[in-house]
């Protein structure tokens, strides 16, 4: 049986999988496999970073992309309203296409995987979610299940059946950036069953503007897969964060605690890819964990980690001034 790491990516995110690459390498060993799933055709960067690692490969069997490509397309056809929704924010069509194109890890080279987003640093060994796949077929570290508004629009169709029970809401739900699983359990079967429910009516609960959490979130509630989510059965004790979001995590040498327990893995969750490209160019921009992110991007060349000079940038939003808070106050008043 062999197990790997996935993630899904472009050029575009090319420090950030370098820092992905060898956060793994530094935490799991060199021989720890990982697969690179084209978000599009730009990879110039990322093929050759897999040359130089032996083991690291982009993933190439055009016959499973296109066949999840269709797959999606056929899926967002049923849906009501998305096409309509998606010029708002989109003129590429089904919106975030690419992210899609996770999902070729159920066809891809690993019998068990655990996929994680390119803005994701593993920062403790994956012991816990292999040993959880010996009895699970979906594996999940995270507290999505806090706000379903960024996994499903509403909780049952407009003929007022519920398509989950309450239990699978708060229990199964998860983010998409973090995964455990294993390769065929989306057969061609399972999917015209998916397919099927969706066109009768249950399309109307995806949410268009996370496209791919929703639809693999309906997939495994849907198929009723055997799941667990560690942050829910983990004892409290062993419990941690595992968001950017979180302010009080402490660091030493690269690695993250949360209340003296190390992270198994650091989500830069809402943290822009523009903001990374800064940083490694040399632009002295301000993101949460930043020295975490520095190190592992420059592990294996410290020597090229840029040398800061002048007052630190932020990136977080500026407060209103008072002239702003008095016309929004205002305008709730009339």
């Amino acid at each position: 049986m062999t197990d790997g790491i996935c993630t899904l990516a472009n050029d575009y995110v090319y420090d950030q999988v370098v820092a992905l690459l060898n956060s793994i390498e530094a935490v799991s060993g060199a021989d720890m496999p990982v697969c690179i799933f084209p978000y599009d055709n730009r990879i110039v960067r990322l093929q050759q970073l897999a040359a130089e690692r032996p083991q690291v490969q982009v993933y190439d069997d055009q016959a499973a992309i296109q066949r999840w490509d269709k797959t999606v397309c056929k899926i967002w056809a049923t849906h009501p309203t998305a096409k309509q929704e998606w010029p708002t924010v989109s003129d590429q069509g089904i919106h975030r296409m690419g992210t899609h194109r996770r999902y070729c890890a159920f066809d891809g080279p690993f019998d068990r995987f655990v996929y994680m987003d390119a803005d994701t640093l593993l920062i403790s060994p994956l012991d816990p979610v292999f040993a959880a796949l010996e009895t699970m077929d979906w594996v999940t570290y995270d507290f999505q299940f806090k706000d379903l508004s960024h996994v499903f629009r509403e909780h049952q169709s407009s003929n007022q059946l519920p398509i989950f029970s309450d239990n699978q809401l708060h229990e199964q739900i998860f983010c998409s950036g973090f995964y455990g699983s294993k390769r065929g359990i989306f057969q061609a079967d399972a999917l015209d069953d998916i397919l099927s429910a969706l066109s009768q009516g249950e399309a109307e609960i995806l949410y268009p503007m996370a496209p791919d959490q929703t639809i693999l979130n309906y997939m495994v509630l849907k198929r009723k897969l055997p799941s667990i989510n560690l942050a829910l059965t983990l004892p409290p004790e062993q419990r941690t964060g595992n968001s950017v979001t979180s302010q009080h995590f402490e660091t030493r040498d690269g690695l993250v605690y949360d209340k003296g327990r190390r992270l198994i893995y650091l989500h830069y969750i809402g943290v822009s890819s523009k903001l990374f490209q800064r940083l490694c160019e040399g632009e002295n921009v301000d993101i949460p964990y930043r020295d975490v992110f520095l190190h592992y991007r420059y592990l294996r060349s410290p020597a090229a980690r840029p040398q800061y000079k002048g007052p630190l940038i932020s990136t977080q939003p500026k407060p209103p001034n008072l002239r702003q808070r008095l016309l929004k106050k205002l305008s709730l008043l009339n």
